[in-house]
């Protein structure tokens, strides 16, 4: 193994050490705060969802050898840039967002109190069934279209189940797109990040950064070229939406509203206790 393979698979495995820690954060500062109240199910709910997407799509590329075939007829012979760490990640986020989903849906099993943002809201249903109608048209029609396709057809050119992995990974790549928006209003309207774990944030950006490196040096290593970005595209837009996302967080927490709350406005100290009690008004913190 060369410098640069060495460089890559460390890059993979400590991005892989960081995001993973950062879904631990959360639900343990909700234990210890006995109360999810100050964030919303939104985010894990989807983040569940998303993650399932993802662990099918790294699973794919790693393990089947048709799909790995049909990606290299497409990207010039290259193998998919997708690593066993990206397959371990996914399988272990998928089950801590699920973990973490039940202390909204389920409190009582964790001892919690009653807190406004249990319930999906209304636009995040309709991002949730639409992407899995989406991906059920899309196997619909490739699997008419290859019981129709003669025999000879490539899949360089043709319908191919390559093509319902990739739905399936963009499903994830749209829950990324709009998962952090529910709870970046809701910490607006409190002007307050109290409740919503800053190291989760901290702990993404680190991984963003280097999953981007990872790929980069994949990509390189197989002849320079963009090929390894462009067949794996939701690994690239992953790292850099997220570390979108969580420069606003940081924004937030650190600049406009601290983590104390809001404590310079009575309005907002008044509103945090409420919070933490799950009382107020809870419609005023919903997307619907």
């Amino acid at each position: 193994m060369g410098f640069l393979e060495f460089l890559s698979a460390l890059f993979g495995w400590i991005y892989t050490l960081s995001w993973s820690l950062s879904f631990y954060s959360q639900p343990l500062l909700n234990i210890r705060r006995k109360s999810t109240s100050g964030t919303t199910v939104d985010f894990p709910f989807l983040n569940t969802i998303g993650f399932v997407a993802y662990l099918i799509y790294n699973t794919v590329f790693y393990f089947s050898p048709e799909i790995r075939h049909q990606y290299a007829l497409r990207n010039n012979g290259h193998t998919p840039t997708v690593a066993f760490n990206d397959v371990v990640f996914a399988a272990h986020a998928f089950a801590v967002c699920a973990i973490l989903t039940t202390q909204y849906f389920a409190p009582s099993l964790w001892g919690f109190g009653r807190a406004p943002g249990t319930r999906p809201s209304r636009p995040i249903l309709g991002v949730a069934f639409g992407s899995l109608a989406a991906v059920l048209i899309i196997i619909i029609f490739v699997g008419t279209q290859s019981s129709s396709t003669p025999a000879h057809a490539s899949p360089k050119t043709a319908w191919a189940w390559l093509d319902v992995i990739y739905a399936i990974s963009y499903v994830k790549l749209l829950i990324t797109v709009v998962k952090y928006a529910p709870q970046l209003l809701y910490n607006h309207r409190n002007r307050s990040t109290r409740g919503w774990s800053i190291w989760q944030i901290l702990l993404d950006f680190a991984g963003g950064v280097l999953s981007i490196a990872q790929l980069g040096l994949d990509s390189w290593l197989q002849g320079g070229g963009w090929s390894g970005v462009v067949g794996n595209p939701v690994k690239f837009a992953l790292g850099n939406v997220s570390m979108l996302y969580d420069l606003v967080f940081m924004l937030q927490h650190y600049v406009l509203y601290g983590d104390n709350g809001g404590a310079g406005n009575p309005k907002y100290g008044e509103a945090d206790a409420l919070l933490e009690r799950g009382e107020g008004d809870g419609d005023v913190r919903r997307l619907d």
